[in-house]
Parts: C-alpha cells; sequence; structure tokens
C-alpha cells in the first residue's frame, strides 16, 4: 500500500509538471513565434516578453491561495481546477485574436494567460512540496515535475510550430491548447490525492486579506503611473518609437510599482503575506540566497530570450525546423539534462552541484555565438522524411542542421542540469507554514531573467547584433557562478540540513 501511495504521489507530480508547462511556452517562445511570422519587429517582440511579469509577481497573491480554500476539492486541488479551466478559455479567446491586427488587445490577453499560468504554478509547486513529505522523494519527484513540464513544451512549442507550419494558422494552435488544457482540468477534479498540509498557515479575517490584496493592487497603479509622471516631467516621451526610451519607461514602472505595493501592504496590514514574508526573511542569509536565485539563470534566460525569432528571422530556418530541433530535441534532450542532474545531485551536495551545473550553463552559452558566428548548414545537415504520427504530420523532407543540434544539446543538457539544482535549492528554503508564498517569492524571483531580460534583449540586439549579444550573454552568466561560489559555506550548511532531515525521515 505504500508502493501504490508513492507510485499514486509521483503520478501527480508528473501530470502537474505537465500542466504547469503547457501554458508557459504559449506566453514565450510558441508567443514569440506567433509574432515572428507575423511581420512583427525584433524590439516588439522583445517587449512582448513583459507579458510574462505575473510570473515575477506571483508571490504579491500567493497568500490568497494560502489563505482561501475553494469549497469541496480542497484547498490546492480546487484552485487547481479553478486556475485549468481559467487557461482553456483564455487560450480558446486568444485563438479569435490578431497580434498584428489588434496588437494592444492580444498583449492584454496574454497578460491575462500569463497572470493564470503563474497562479497555477504556485498551487503546482505548493502541492508537489505538501505531497513529498518524504525526503528520499525529492529527487525523483523534482525530475518527473520537469519530465512532464518538459513533455508540456514540446506540445505546446516544438509541435505546435509544426502544426503552425503546416496548418498555416496560430490561431488553430491556441485553439486545440485550449482543449488540452480543458482535459486537464478534468484529470485534475478526478485523479489528484488530498495533501495532509491543509491547514490555514493564519487564522487572518478574510476581509482583511482582501482588502490587503486590494492595496496591494492600488500600490502597483499607483507606481505605475507615478513613475510615468515623473519621467514625462524629465522631458521624455511615453510615446518615443525610440526603443531606449520605451526601455526607460518600462523599467521605471517596475522599479517604482514594487515597493509602492508593499508599502501599502504594510499599511493595511495584509497578514498572510507580511508574516510569510518575515517568516523567510528570518532565516540566516536570507537575501544572499533571493540574489543568488535571480543570478544562477541569468545568463541562460538571456541567451533563450530571443532564440526562437533569431533561428527564423537571424538563420533563415523554417518554424518546423526549429520545432523538431529546438524544441522536440531540444525538451528531450533538456528531460535527459534533468534526469542527469536529479540522479548527479544523489552523490553531490547541493553546493557542489550548483556550481557545477552553473559553470556548464555558461559555457553551454558560446554555442548560439559559435552558430551565429558560422550560420546555417556550417557543419552539414541531415534529412527527416516525412512521417504521420496521427497527432503530428510532416508532408514534406525537413534538413536538421548538425550545428544546431550541437548547440541545443548544450544548451538543454545543461540547462536541465541546472533547473534541478535550483529547484532543489527552492525547495530547501521553504517553511511548510507558507509552502505557496515561500516557494512563489523564490520561483518568482528565478524568473526575473526570464521576464525582464526579454525587451532589453530586443532592443540590445537591434543595436549591437546577435554575435555581439551571445558573447554578451555569457558575460551575464558569470555572476550567478561567482555567487554560487561566494555562498559555499551557507550552501553547504543547507545540504546539510536537508541531509539530516533525511537521516531522520
Amino acid at each position: 500500500m505504500r508502493f501504490l501511495g508513492r507510485y499514486h504521489r509521483l503520478t501527480a507530480v508528473l501530470l502537474m509538471g505537465f500542466a504547469s508547462g503547457l501554458p508557459l511556452a504559449l506566453t514565450g517562445q510558441a508567443l514569440q513565434a506567433w509574432l515572428t511570422i507575423d511581420g512583427v519587429n525584433i524590439a516588439t517582440i522583445g517587449f512582448f516578453g513583459l507579458v510574462g511579469t505575473p510570473y515575477t509577481f506571483k508571490f504579491l497573491w500567493a497568500p490568497l491561495m494560502d489563505r482561501f480554500e475553494p469549497p469541496w476539492l480542497g484547498r490546492r486541488r480546487g484552485w487547481l481546477v479553478i486556475s485549468q479551466l481559467a487557461l482553456a478559455a483564455t487560450l480558446f479567446f486568444m485563438s479569435g485574436l490578431s497580434p498584428s491586427a489588434q496588437p494592444f488587445l492580444f498583449a492584454q490577453w496574454a497578460v491575462l494567460l500569463a497572470f493564470l499560468s503563474a497562479s497555477q504554478d504556485i498551487v503546482v509547486d505548493a502541492y508537489r512540496a505538501d505531497l513529498l513529505t518524504d525526503k528520499t522523494e525529492h529527487g525523483p519527484g523534482i525530475s518527473l515535475h520537469v519530465f512532464g513540464y518538459r513533455i508540456a513544451m514540446i506540445v505546446s512549442g516544438g509541435i505546435a510550430l509544426i502544426w503552425a507550419d503546416q496548418w498555416q494558422s496560430w490561431a488553430r494552435v491556441y485553439a486545440v491548447m485550449a482543449a488540452i488544457m480543458f482535459g486537464i482540468a478534468v484529470l485534475s477534479l478526478v485523479l489528484l490525492p488530498r495533501v495532509n498540509h491543509g491547514s490555514r498557515p493564519l487564522s487572518s479575517s478574510a476581509g482583511r486579506e482582501i482588502v490587503g490584496f486590494l492595496a496591494m493592487l492600488a500600490g502597483v497603479f499607483v507606481g505605475y503611473y507615478m513613475a510615468r509622471t515623473v519621467l514625462s516631467m524629465a522631458g521624455f516621451d511615453p510615446e518615443s518609437s525610440n526603443h531606449w526610451i520605451q526601455l526607460l519607461f518600462v523599467v521605471g514602472e517596475i522599479a517604482a510599482a514594487l515597493p509602492l505595493a508593499w508599502w501599502f501592504t504594510r499599511l493595511v496590514r495584509f497578514e498572510t503575506l507580511n508574516a510569510s514574508l518575515a517568516s523567510y526573511f528570518a532565516q540566516s542569509g536570507a537575501t544572499l540566497f533571493l540574489v543568488l536565485i535571480v543570478l544562477y539563470k541569468l545568463g541562460d534566460a538571456f541567451a533563450g530570450s530571443l532564440t526562437t525569432t533569431f533561428l527564423i528571422k537571424g538563420l533563415e530556418f523554417t518554424q518546423t525546423e526549429v520545432g523538431i530541433a529546438n524544441k522536440i530535441i531540444g525538451i528531450w534532450l533538456t528531460i535527459f539534462g534533468a534526469l542527469l542532474g536529479g540522479a548527479l545531485m544523489m552523490r553531490l551536495r547541493l553546493y557542489r552541484a550548483l556550481l557545477l551545473f552553473g559553470v556548464l550553463q555558461l559555457l553551454s552559452n558560446l554555442g548560439f555565438y559559435v552558430i551565429s558566428l558560422l550560420g546555417k548548414g556550417a557543419w552539414g545537415s541531415i534529412v527527416v522524411p516525412p512521417f504521420d504520427w496521427i497527432f503530428v504530420s510532416m508532408h514534406s523532407a525537413a534538413s536538421l542542421d548538425f550545428l544546431l543540434l550541437s548547440v541545443v544539446a548544450a544548451e538543454n543538457i545543461t540547462g536541465g542540469m541546472g533547473t534541478v539544482a535550483l529547484v532543489a535549492l527552492l525547495m530547501a528554503l521553504c517553511n511548510h507554514r507558507f509552502t505557496a508564498t515561500h516557494y512563489a517569492l523564490l520561483s518568482a524571483l528565478a524568473a526575473v531573467g526570464r521576464i525582464y531580460v526579454s525587451p532589453v534583449a530586443g532592443v540590445l540586439t537591434e543595436s549591437i547584433g546577435w554575435q555581439a549579444f551571445y558573447l554578451f550573454s555569457v558575460v551575464v552568466a558569470l555572476p550567478g557562478v561567482l555567487m554560487v561560489w561566494h555562498m559555499k559555506k551557507p550552501l553547504i550548511a543547507l545540504g546539510n540540513v536537508e541531509s539530516a532531515q533525511n537521516e531522520i525521515d
């Protein structure tokens, strides 16, 4: 029975990994491909990366998902089903829009999609941490989560690109993704086990929690408009066609909105948020760990921020070629990297894993510089014959570039290894009383690079070109490795605590 219980838990983690990964590509690389094919310029595509902003602020509404429990289904499972049904509806609505003809409306719905996806991630991460109470299940659980996550990205990334190429319609692709997400919601309702960590972290007033959340939103809007007003008074035009000025407004608005949102929540005593964050910052080295989390995947995120646009527009690969090489084969290699990373972490302590995998991630970025320098076809290619696998088919032959495959292999294997090490760090820093908020805060900061480097990358690429951009991505990766080295003692101590807990359990 104990074996069956473990099997059920790990299967649930696998399913939720798939659910978490499916919408991510639809707000990132797949969306980027749709914009590229629709003729949107590189700088604007970079700014569209900001639709993922909710991923970096999700810890601000995570307390509500810790505090409130939907009726009948339980706190974790209830929020999962609600967010998944909302994701399905949003994807279906987006399938009726055009990014070039309705850019503002399309961006609004893309932001809503990211908000719902981030909300689902809050619950998925908390559900996994609450479900895998046995520390011996952390390694296999993380690997299965990454496996399911990457399989979903094959569907919404690689297979979606092939469908878009064949159907000549990204709208149809998004409609299909909506149907898949609806099916996931049904499976979540029927198959997911309840978790034991069902107690609320605080018995605070529900009304005060809602007021606290609304105060947080008010702080965001006040900060946003304050920054725009100050910059306009300084002589900058918010409607300027200069992409650097546009970037200045974006950075200023975010820099003003976040601290004001924090201040407003403290004024009205948003108890669950403030107590959960106070609990995290009570840990030794809490701030340094946050800096490490932001920097660790920054170079990896920088190199990957415009990969789809680079391959389609910069090197003139077809969507099918990009879908097969960078998305399908690449993501399978990421899965291999994650499984390899999970296996190595059974022998390596946390510090050594983070350092080794971080160095490998840094070196892999050089591959994109090499392919931007040598170009398409430099190492030859292999022809993939037509195929029909029922759910996806290719009616004419496509070529796979050997240099592209080599770069994709290096980047995805090392990226998967780095992801496993980073997730292990995040889980080690969580307190079970505030699992959703703690993990949301930490994973949100881990997503800072992936979201906010995108507009910088778009403007920078237009200014310095692809080759200099990818060399710069190597430099950006260096601080994360140095930060791991600098934090050797606290990381070793954290790893020792985890090992001691495993022995007790």
